[in-house]
């Protein structure tokens, strides 16, 4: 008797903790390649495998897929300039059979499901500890020099200009030819440090120093020219396409740094030379995602902070000061308080799949349960869309559906590519701020109606959005169900 009490006081404050729902929120899961999940799985047993993820991930509430689709200089998509990665098919260079493009084929399985589809890559890793045979077309093999070795590694040099020109070359090649919504990088910049290592960069630097006179700040100079080129060059190709960033969780410790956090651990700063409040507040990329947090919400308020979220570790610990539950109703309630905080990101998609610690459920039933918009980027773009046309129900093959016919675009910032479902009931005010009457978030331009007996009114809204999921006016209708 005593644990139903429990659970339904906790299931109570769950639902008083989410009152007051997001409409804007970024609800993302990283789908990683470089476990080896995939590897050798082959195409048919993949695509079942992705597919039941992302039908669990859509009934969560997840809206964003982060996909990695470039592990080690190597590609999950067809290209011509690099090879296949042994994380598909076990051997790098091997193309997939029966063939396919796992990177084209999640597009359109996101897109049909109202996410977006961020791909996302490592820029500077070129060979993983566990890879002992690169193709010949891979840059380590092509020009060896690029690179140098680092704890059974090996790293593009981020001292040299050519190879912030061949990342750059990569990412446009993809953002070019597939319709991604975002790219992505974590949090491999300089390699992190292993004791008895060292960079092997003391030549380059005496030779290309560019007059900064501490090894330090020129390492962190290098990845700040590669940062401004890479974001410049992605909106060049595609002003919508996101760019986002997820470093390692401390900025800096607070013994290093006035701004620092209460923290002693790896500094990004320090240790992997990524400055990336720098990076934030220049606006050389569109969403940050620290792999956990500490002072980010005060300091990167320039654009939208995502919360890198361990699924494993949020449900292993207990809360602080309820120890009977899990520490997932207190990072919730953390996000909501803090101001700039816009959503999070689950490391990993799998471990929500797998429902540990009932983080899945509890997403889709309290958390994640209404349907959520992506936040708002301004400094892209801020114009909306007109708002829809010919908004109208009809008898289809026995089932109501509901049509409503696209706006007119003279361009990308005013073309509507998804659109926002809302219901009211009779005499409801039409409130498009309460997430709770969001229906869907599609796509496509007809919805299909919960049609009984044509007795009760209903108000339907329906509002569309351009790629950076700026809202037009409503156009709306009374329609009896």
């Amino acid at each position: 008797m005593m644990k139903k009490i429990i659970l339904l006081l906790t299931m109570m404050f769950l639902l008083v903790m989410t009152a007051g729902a997001q409409k804007r929120e970024m609800r993302g899961a990283w789908i990683q390649c470089v476990n080896g999940q995939f590897q050798g799985m082959g195409t048919v047993k993949m695509q079942q495998t992705l597919t039941y993820q992302l039908d669990e991930l859509q009934k969560d509430g997840v809206n964003v897929i982060i996909f990695q689709v470039r592990p080690e200089c190597d590609a999950l998509y067809e290209s011509k300039i690099e090879p296949w990665s042994r994380f598909l098919t076990g051997k790098q260079g091997v193309a997939p059979q029966p063939y396919w493009d796992p990177l084209q084929w999640m597009i359109t399985e996101c897109h049909k499901r109202g996410m977006e589809l961020h791909a996302w890559i490592n820029p500077y890793r070129a060979k993983t500890k566990g890879t002992h045979q690169l193709a010949s077309n891979h840059i380590a093999v092509r020009k060896p020099m690029s690179c140098f070795a680092y704890d059974e590694q090996f790293i593009l040099n981020p001292g040299m200009a050519e190879n912030r020109d061949y990342i750059c070359e990569v990412a446009k090649d993809i953002v070019s030819r597939y319709d991604v919504d975002g790219i992505h990088m974590d949090d491999y910049f300089y390699p992190y440090p292993v004791k008895g290592e060292s960079i092997p960069d003391d030549e380059l630097f005496r030779a290309h120093s560019n007059g900064i006179k501490d090894q330090n700040d020129w390492r962190r100079y290098n990845v700040n020219l590669f940062i401004e080129q890479f974001y410049k060059t992605i909106h060049e190709t595609k002003p919508w396409v996101k760019v986002g960033i997820s470093p390692f969780g401390i900025y800096r410790n607070k013994k290093s740094s006035s701004i620092g956090s209460n923290t002693n651990g790896l500094q990004n700063y320090d240790e992997l030379y990524a400055d990336i409040l720098l990076w934030v507040n220049n606006g050389w990329l569109d969403y940050c995602v620290p792999q956990i947090y500490w002072e980010w919400n005060q300091y990167a308020s320039n654009r939208p902070l995502i919360i890198g979220e361990d699924v494993e570790r949020t449900v292993k610990f207990s809360d602080l000061n309820n120890p009977k539950i899990h520490q997932l109703p207190a990072k919730m309630t953390l996000h909501k308080q803090l101001p700039y905080v816009k959503g999070s990101v689950l490391w990993y998609a799998k471990a929500v799949v797998d429902n540990v610690g009932n983080y899945g459920t509890t997403l889709r039933n309290v958390y994640w349960k209404n349907p959520a918009l992506q936040p708002e980027m301004p400094f892209i773009d801020s114009k909306a869309p007109q708002k829809v046309k010919k908004l109208k129900p009809m008898w289809i093959d026995g089932d109501y559906v509901l049509f409503w016919t696209a706006p007119s675009a003279k361009s990308w910032d005013d073309e509507a590519v998804k659109y926002v479902v809302y219901r009211f009931a009779k005499n409801e005010k039409v409130d498009i701020n309460d997430p709770s009457k969001i229906m869907t978030i599609t796509n496509e331009t007809f919805y299909k109606l919960p049609y009984e007996k044509g007795k009760e009114k209903w108000t339907y809204v329906v509002t569309a959005l351009d790629r950076l999921q700026n809202e037009s006016k409503i156009a709306k209708k009374k329609i009896k169900l």
